[in-house]
């Protein structure tokens, strides 16, 4: 309920709210989520994400969560990035490092190479020069797509940015210069998704 000032009726319900219509929360039980095995056997997306020494195992964790959410092809954890299991990585991903796919790599940079000759599209999620923003990277149907997330402090690292062979950045419009590696990972992850599932509903 809101007081308009100086209005001769004083109270006015300005969203119509009506309690008998409110929507009930549905029980995890309720939302049809795969198993571990289901999780293992349905098709992934064709994205990778690969954490460039991530210090924070709270944000492995997430990532990990993410990747599952979004059924991620896998995830590299490349240099002092902590592997599972871990409590604190347990914490935040809530059992997803059972079902998504990864693996630990001592060099980021040498996964880059290894995934190229591949054939994947590896990028970096960086503020550089000559970078696409976002919302303007178009996609490739059935390509995959390595997205490199650096360290929470000094971003990715140079040399990778430069074997990369194309530089992301999330457009921002406010004061600070960067987003948490988590936050990062759920926006790119959401984006391309979304450009993926376009893609396949405009296919005959």
């Amino acid at each position: 309920m809101y007081r308009f000032p100086n209005s001769p009726k004083i109270f006015v319900d300005i969203f119509h709210f009506d309690v008998e219509k409110m929507k009930r929360k549905l029980e995890n039980s309720e939302l049809a989520r795969l198993d571990v095995e289901g999780f293992k056997n349905v098709e992934k997306n064709p994205i990778i994400l690969i954490l460039d020494n991530i210090r924070s195992l709270n944000n492995i964790g997430s990532v990990f969560r993410t990747a599952d959410a979004f059924l991620i092809k896998k995830i590299y954890l490349c240099g002092i990035t902590a592997s599972p299991p871990h409590k604190d990585i347990r914490r935040t991903a809530l059992g997803a490092t059972e079902s998504v796919d990864w693996e630990y790599k001592q060099s980021t940079l040498e996964l880059v190479k290894e995934l190229q000759a591949d054939n994947a599209k590896v990028i970096a999620i960086e503020q550089a020069e000559d970078a696409i923003m976002l919302h303007d990277f178009d996609i490739v149907s059935d390509q995959i797509m390595a997205f490199v997330f650096g360290n929470e402090v000094k971003g990715v690292s140079q040399e990778v940015v430069s074997a990369c062979d194309i530089v992301l950045e999330i457009p921002q419009f406010g004061t600070k210069h960067s987003l948490n590696i988590s936050v990062s990972a759920g926006v790119v992850v959401w984006d391309i998704w979304s450009k993926i599932n376009a893609l396949k509903t405009k296919k005959p």
